[in-house]
């Protein structure tokens, strides 16, 4: 993403934004996508049959579809499906961002947030107000962090009540040469 011409491209991750209202699990005509009890929606394999439904539904773009054989099919061949990992994947099935749901059963972070060296992204309970990151281990209030840093969400006015938010970048301006783009558009 770019903000305008002024400021550098950065890099905005989309995953499944876990929608306390997902469109996602009502277009499931077979119930392979549900909602778990502490709001992690996934997706069963065993049970989908790439209708495609959920992808038409989500406003986010945060749905995949396997439509060649998984890189790691070879790999995985007899292993027992795991709900959880959404592994071993399957060509014509859908997969998403499951916020490493095996991890979260543990009472562990995801995997994104505890192998990011930046620590830029925070996981937590928005119920206890409470999110920490995978460098400080640190907890912080949500709602502060929110605050502090204008933190929103991803069209919230369609009512599928996201649960990801952002924290939009910081400093982001950088100087212009002297001779800025502008000043040769006017002389051409």
């Amino acid at each position: 993403m770019q903000e305008d011409h002024s400021t550098p491209p950065y890099h905005m991750p989309k995953p499944c934004q876990h929608c306390d209202n997902p469109p996602c699990v009502s277009v499931c005509p077979v119930d392979a996508t549900f909602k778990r009890q502490d709001g992690i929606v996934l997706i069963d394999n065993e049970r989908c049959i790439g209708c495609r439904f959920c992808v038409a539904a989500c406003p986010y773009s945060a749905r995949m579809v396997h439509w060649q054989e998984p890189k790691y099919a070879a790999e995985d061949e007899g292993k027992v499906y795991d709900i959880e990992l959404n592994v071993p994947q399957k060509k014509g099935t859908i997969s998403k961002c499951l916020f490493s749901a095996d991890r979260l059963r543990k009472d562990e972070l995801p995997y994104c947030v505890s192998a990011c060296p930046n620590g830029v992204f925070y996981f937590g309970d928005q119920n206890e107000d409470a999110v920490t990151n995978g460098t400080t281990k640190e907890t912080v209030r949500l709602s502060k962090l929110l605050r502090d840093n204008a933190g929103y969400r991803l069209m919230p006015e369609l009512g599928t009540e996201p649960r990801v938010y952002y924290l939009p970048p910081k400093n982001r301006i950088f100087d212009f040469p002297e001779k800025s783009i502008l000043d040769d558009d006017h002389h051409a």
